[in-house]
């Protein structure tokens, strides 16, 4: 079985190093353990510094710098994807086509160009679909539950034109 590359925010990071809410951090740690088990977790940088930016200065306790640095590096081995040419024009597109915001269009840009069925974020309603790309919200499905499968299926052209007599083939 072929296992969906799920894209995770920065949001399911900032939970796993926050023990306010620890419903919220024991689902985000579990999330993570999980893509790190089966190899299908993806991010991108600009996710990756909002999360040292966020755990570093604005939580109640913040993280030593070192830790969340550990965390940062030790989260490159997912190979983030950096906000390029590419993202960038996704995301206008995306940002216009779906009436989404310029941030959120990021997320799905970066996931969507790493081939991710998945984005993991509370941010977003749960079951929205941007194309092959599903929104799931780590928070309200389990770990342990399948994920969804997003799949575009193709429809076989007609033989014949919409209207009218089928086209003549040259003898």
């Amino acid at each position: 079985m072929i296992l969906p590359l799920v894209f995770v925010d920065a949001n399911v990071f900032i939970y796993a190093r926050d023990p306010r809410e620890p419903r919220k951090e024991a689902r985000a740690r579990q999330w993570l353990a999980g893509l790190w088990r089966e190899r299908t977790g993806r991010t991108s940088a600009l996710v990756l510094a909002e999360f040292y930016a966020v755990v570093t200065r604005k939580l109640a306790q913040p993280v030593p710098e070192e830790l969340a640095w550990d965390d940062v590096t030790r989260y490159l081995a997912w190979r983030p994807r950096a906000i390029d040419e590419a993202v960038l024009h996704l995301a206008r597109e995306t940002s216009q086509r779906f009436a989404l915001g310029w941030w959120d269009s990021l997320l799905v840009a970066a996931a969507k160009l790493q081939g991710c069925s998945v984005l993991l974020t509370d941010e977003l309603k749960d079951g929205l679909a941007f194309g092959t790309l599903g929104v799931r919200n780590p928070f309200t499905l389990e770990a342990t539950e399948p994920l969804a499968r997003y799949e575009v299926t193709h429809h076989v052209a007609p033989l014949h034109r919409p209207r009218g007599r089928p086209k003549r083939v040259a003898a």
